[in-house]
């Protein structure tokens, strides 16, 4: 047997409860004109009547008490079932696609607070730079490097980088430079090879000397890895002055492990994204994850620059 309109049910269910169309059609944001419309259709696909309609007020019949008895229990187990569900959504897994300099230098290390907040919500982490499809590799969330250009995603602006040299305490004590920006020509430089997409120079010694004025300075030399947590790592170890961003660098910096031999920082014209299809922030759970990340990235800023403005989008 064919079901009636789902709409017209939910219209006869409302006005049995408050045997009102009035209250029935406040309850569903329509009008009580609406209600009436809708209840009669209903009468007519069942072929009886639902309800004695009297000057200024309803009344059920037998059919109509009955059916409001089964349309009841109905819509409840539905509600239970819906939250159930959601409840279920609160905890489980979210899936994060990252780059793997971001992953190892600025998520992982904050992650125990997102597991002491969400004690029942798992976290997995995809250390990769390739694009990924978020519909269909099973990811709830990217983090992003770039201009936040990912037709038919939504992104959100997390955060942006700046870059600057940095090197271990050691290193400059052995090492000293001048105030002179040139002054890195005479130095073993660390470079972040890191290509992105659509901004190739974001952590490079050219970008960094053409920001402060210092163009013409040789610096090809050096050693060079691909990832920005590589290149940090050399630094810790007094291997030379890299070129870093602020987001793979701050926790060092505020531990003491690294420092800045020069004091001039240039903002990339490019930033971190979160990057996910509309519905995935439906979820519970992954929502939680994004408020987490952006309370965390306030944190930080707060700790960098006190006086800083939000750069959250």
């Amino acid at each position: 047997m064919r079901l009636p309109p789902l709409q017209s049910v939910r219209a006869f269910d409302a006005a049995a409860r408050y045997l009102s169309f009035t209250k029935a059609a406040e309850e569903l944001f329509v009008t009580q004109g609406a209600i009436s419309q809708q209840v009669r259709q209903l009468e007519e696909y069942l072929g009886f009547k639902l309800f004695h309609r009297l000057p200024r007020q309803i009344h059920l019949t037998e059919e109509g008490a009955q059916l409001a008895q089964a349309t009841t229990a109905g819509f409840s187990r539905i509600a239970d079932e819906i939250e159930r569900l959601m409840l279920v959504e609160e905890t489980g897994v979210v899936t994060v696609s990252v780059l793997q300099s971001f992953a190892v230098k600025w998520l992982v290390p904050r992650l125990g607070h997102f597991r002491d907040a969400y004690p029942d919500i798992d976290v997995r982490i995809h250390a990769d730079d390739r694009l990924v499809d978020l519909r269909t590799e099973g990811i709830d969330l990217a983090v992003r490097f770039g201009s936040g250009n990912y037709p038919g995603l939504v992104c959100e602006m997390l955060m942006r980088d700046e870059s600057f040299p940095v090197c271990s305490p050691a290193y400059l004590a052995a090492h000293p430079v001048s105030k002179d920006p040139a002054d890195v020509a005479g130095h073993q430089l660390l470079h972040d090879a890191t290509t992105f997409i659509d901004h190739p120079h974001a952590a490079d010694w050219e970008f960094w000397l053409k920001g402060v004025g210092a163009e013409g300075v040789d610096v090809s030399r050096g050693l060079r890895f691909n990832s920005g947590d590589m290149v940090i790592q050399a630094a810790l170890m007094g291997q030379g002055i890299a070129m870093a961003r602020t987001s793979l660098a701050a926790l060092d910096l505020a531990a003491g492990n690294l420092v800045r031999p020069f004091p001039q920082s240039v903002a990339s014209s490019g930033a971190y994204y979160l990057v996910y299809p509309e519905e995935h922030l439906r979820r519970p759970r992954v929502k939680a994850f994004v408020d987490w990340l952006k309370n965390e990235v306030s944190e930080m800023l707060r700790e960098i620059d006190p006086d800083e403005e939000n750069t959250l989008a």
